[in-house]
Formats: structure tokens, C-alpha cells, sequence
């Protein structure tokens, strides 16, 4: 099921702060995307892209056109457009598919109140994660993208009925080869001890263990070293507070609302961060 064009919220605040027309957007580039490790889509870029995608690579473009189309769509990613950067993402096959999938996911994760049109959009950005992992298995993002929003999908339907479908070990193999491409890919990290702690909250660490290799040292270890890659990300410090939470409960209760707090307070670098600080704000009231 495609996105649906009526239904893109737009971003709700002031989108000036977030500009990276021109040269801004490679100025700020390692800043924008410390965490997940996107290279910055040049004309070298593009054509290795279109190269190693092949068959797959947009249809006529050469490499200045598609590294335009490509910075175009991550500005428009950047300053909260997230219909703009989706269709523009999407139109470009595979190797727009870093792009597409975010603004797709983020926006449903942050601007999507039906639960019904967040899972679809979850399931359409795994779709093209999928596609992207065909085309272009050697790219950390196309591993991590399909991880980030079947993780999203599987939060969504209940962590023990995305176990059922297997979904979470796919999940967890998406997350590792993303790191065996990308060992300082913060989000991915992240992600990765999210796995190992929601699976300790919801079937014990016993189980947990045993069957899915779910341990609370390696959830641990693994948001410490997202804090430590990208220590001004709000996200990393969110997803610190929710996995103090589920695995240990209200023990971890004010540790949780320091890390929520230390989200909210830190200055956004795009419109994503905005979102994200805001969510985390939102959790201590």
C-alpha cells in the first residue's frame, strides 16, 4: 500500500531553522547524519550508486542529475517536507530509497495518528528497504532502513505477535549487517539494544536469552555506544530512557526522565530532531 498523498500532516512548526539550501547541506552533513551514516550524495557518490545498483539505477540519469535530485530530497527531508522527500526518494528507485524510507517512516512514527495508516506506511517503507537491499546489499542504510521501520511495524502489532511472525529476528539481522557495513552507525546501535531489551521486558531473560539471544549487558552496550557516537542526538538519549525502562521498571524511573529530559533540552539539528525532542518532552508530562 503506497503512502497517501491526503494524508501528510505537515510539519507543525517553522521550517527556516532547518534550511540547508546550496552549500549549507554539505556544510552540515556530518552533523545531519551522525547517526545513521549516510555518505553525502555527490556526483562520486551517484555514480558509484548508479554503478552498483545497475538494472535498478534510474532510467537516463547521469550522475550530476541524480546526486542533484538526491541533495534536493534530503533538504527537503531536513526542513520537515517529508511528502516532498518520499516522493522524490521513491521516484528515484533504490538508490533513493535511504531517503524515501526515513521521511517516510519518521513521519508516520511523529505525524500519523491512525494506527492502521502508521503500520502501512511501515510496511510500504520495508517495502522499498527490500527492493533496496536487492539492488544495493553493500550499502549499511539499505540493511538499516528495512530494520527501522519493521521494528516500528512490529512495536505496532505487539513485540509477541511481531515474534510469532519472525519479524524480530529479521529485524536483528538487518540491524547486524547494517553494522558489519557501518560498525559506527549510532542508529543502528540503538536499535540493536532496543531488540535485546524489549524482548527481555516482554518474554523474560531466561526465554529471552535461549531463544533469541536477548541479553540486558548487550542492550546496554549497545546504547552506550550510540550515546557515545552521537551524545547531542536527542533520539539516542530518548531510546536510553525507554530501555532503562523496560528493563528495570520503575527502579530506573528517574533515570529514565533525566535521559527524556536531556532529549528535549538539546537544540535540533533538522526537523526529525525537532520531532524527537518533542516526543521526549512530551513523555514527562
Amino acid at each position: 500500500m503506497a503512502a497517501k498523498k491526503s494524508t501528510w500532516a505537515k510539519f507543525p512548526h517553522e521550517a527556516k531553522a532547518f534550511d540547508q539550501s546550496g552549500d549549507k547541506l554539505k556544510k552540515a552533513w556530518p552533523s545531519l547524519h551522525a547517526g545513521d551514516c549516510e555518505p553525502f550524495p555527490d556526483d562520486k557518490r551517484a555514480a558509484a550508486l548508479i554503478k552498483a545498483a545497475s538494472k535498478a539505477a534510474p532510467k537516463g540519469m547521469d550522475a550530476a542529475t541524480l546526486a542533484e535530485a538526491l541533495q534536493d530530497a534530503w533538504r527537503a527531508f531536513h526542513r520537515g517536507d517529508f511528502q516532498q522527500a518520499y516522493e522524490a526518494g521513491s521516484a528515484l528507485g533504490p538508490v533513493g530509497a535511504s531517503v524515501a524510507c526515513k521521511a517516510l517512516a519518521i513521519h508516520a512514527t511523529h505525524l500519523v495518528d491512525d494506527e492502521n495508516e502508521q503500520l502501512a506506511r511501515y510496511e510500504q517503507a520495508g517495502k522499498l528497504a527490500e527492493a533496496a537491499i536487492a539492488a544495493l546489499p553493500d550499502e549499511a542504510n539499505s540493511h538499516y532502513r528495512y530494520a527501522h521501520a519493521m521494528g516500528r511495524y512490529s512495536q505496532g502489532i505487539s513485540i509477541a505477535k511481531a515474534l510469532k511472525m519472525g519479524l524480530a529476528t529479521k529485524v536483528r539481522k538487518a540491524l547486524e549487517a547494517t553494522l558489519e557495513l557501518a560498525p559506527k552507525h549510532a542508529e543502528a546501535h540503538t536499535a540493536l539494544g532496543l531488540y535485546h531489551a524489549e524482548i527481555i521486558s516482554k518474554i523474560g531473560a531466561l526465554v529471552g536469552g535461549m531463544t533469541y539471544g536477548a541479553k540486558a549487558s548487550e542492550a546496554e552496550k549497545h546504547l552506550a555506544t550510540a550515546l557515545k557516537l552521537t551524545p547531542d542526538s536527542p533520539i539516542a538519549h530518548f531510546e536510553h530512557g525507554n530501555l532503562l525502562l523496560l528493563l528495570h521498571g520503575d527502579k530506573k524511573e528517574d533515570a529514565a526522565a533525566t535521559a527524556y529530559e536531556k532529549a528535549g533540552k538539546l537544540k535540533p539539528n533538522d526537523a526529525m530532531e525537532k520531532l524527537d525532542a518533542d516526543f521526549a518532552k512530551g513523555q514527562l508530562e
